[in-house]
């Protein structure tokens, strides 16, 4: 495992070049992030490209996704990553966190740039709970000198949160200080909870308040989060609930972002 890590510690920087040149310009991103509940909508059917028709129309750079099977019998045993980035023309990564009906479950990254590294990696297990990972990828911009680092997660559910606690703070301790990153995810717990505030130490969600993602018919809660970081890196444009309630069981969620 740390053979792995380094091998795509080195390959991410063999191919970026972290510290931005003087001549950079400002980039504005289109960043998505959505539960897509293996593309099984509130009315039973499961339609893949249903999904693929709400990230569409948000126009996104970026998306990560929370519950995508690969494989798996309950949806058709198809690639849902690879098949998403083809309807989308965006390209994809997988990370497989859970054995499931001869395939497997997890978290995907779809976006329009290069995919220069990618690594997924297992996140603190409590009481032999689903196994959560995390998704980290390096996407190269065009025109910018710098790489950009993506993290795409789905947290612990239950309500006990020692887990998700556990998991930020692993989360915390992977990013470096200087790198330009996103955070995007299903977190399972809401602004003000101990989660929350861990998270916010190293990072700085792309609005203020709280935009309700769940129940996606009547939305209350919000448990779904873009940040970024270091925030002097960013400029915050916009961050929207897309108006969607029948393709998954969450709402998308929409943020406009500018890196400086």
């Amino acid at each position: 495992m740390l053979l792995n890590r380094v091998i795509w510690f080195f390959g991410v920087l063999a191919a970026c070049i972290v510290n931005p040149c003087a001549g950079d310009e400002p980039y504005r991103l289109r960043v998505l992030s959505y539960n897509i509940h293996h593309a099984e909508g509130v009315d039973g059917k499961l339609d893949l490209g249903r999904i693929a028709k709400v990230i569409l129309s948000a126009q996104p750079d970026i998306v990560a996704l929370q519950e995508v099977d690969q494989n798996v019998k309950r949806s058709g045993n198809v690639d849902q990553a690879a098949e998403l980035g083809r309807l989308t023309q965006m390209n994809s990564a997988f990370g497989g966190n859970i054995e499931l009906q001869g395939g497997k479950y997890g978290n995907a990254i779809l976006t329009r740039f290069e995919i220069v590294g990618q690594q997924n990696d297992a996140l603190p297990n409590i009481n032999a709970g689903e196994q959560r990972g995390i998704l980290k990828v390096m996407i190269k911009l065009p025109g910018r000198s710098e790489g950009l680092k993506l993290y795409a997660t789905h947290l612990d559910h239950r309500r006990e949160e020692r887990e998700r606690v556990l998991s930020a703070e692993r989360i915390n301790s992977m990013v470096e200080e200087l790198a330009p990153s996103l955070l995007l995810g299903d977190l399972n717990d809401v602004s003000g909870s101990a989660t929350l505030n861990l998270l916010d130490r190293k990072w700085k969600r792309t609005h203020e308040g709280v935009l309700p993602t769940i129940p996606v018919e009547n939305p209350s809660r919000q448990i779904d989060f873009i940040a970024v970081r270091p925030a002097e890196s960013w400029t915050l444009i916009e961050t929207k609930v897309l108006d969607e309630a029948v393709a998954s069981d969450h709402r998308p969620i929409l943020a406009v972002i500018e890196l400086k």
